[in-house]
């Protein structure tokens, strides 16, 4: 059981992912509109792990991991990725990501994300 941070510009992306975490266990300990918003919020709830949409208005979601990990070098920030974002996942990957989970969502891949993560 991990507590999860959902940060997501889409309200839909952020159900869906929270049915499924729920579903299997994790606790959903906050939910982040944009980077800005996800940094803020990984600041004050310290979680096990965030997952972090890529595209995003204020602040992107390379920037937020970014931040996140020059805060916190332990965080495990799982990024979220729209098909034909290859470049940004290899900077993501240089920014610390954790790991990525692509959309749309498929409910076995993700929690077997989370758990390799969680295990790591």
């Amino acid at each position: 059981m991990a507590r999860i941070l959902l940060v997501d510009d889409s309200k839909t992306s952020r159900k869906i992912l929270r049915g499924i975490l729920e579903e299997n266990g994790h606790e959903i300990i906050g939910e982040a509109i944009n980077g800005e918003d996800g940094v803020a919020k990984y600041k004050e709830l310290k979680p096990d792990i965030t997952t972090m949409d890529i595209t995003m208005p204020v602040l992107d979601g390379l920037e937020a991991l970014r931040q996140i990990v020059e805060f916190d070098k332990s965080a495990k920030v799982i990024m979220v990725t729209a098909a034909g974002q290859k470049t940004k996942m290899v900077d993501a990957v240089k920014y610390g990501a954790a790991e990525f989970l692509a959309k749309p969502f498929e409910a076995t891949q993700i929690i077997q994300i989370i758990n390799k993560v969680i295990e790591s």
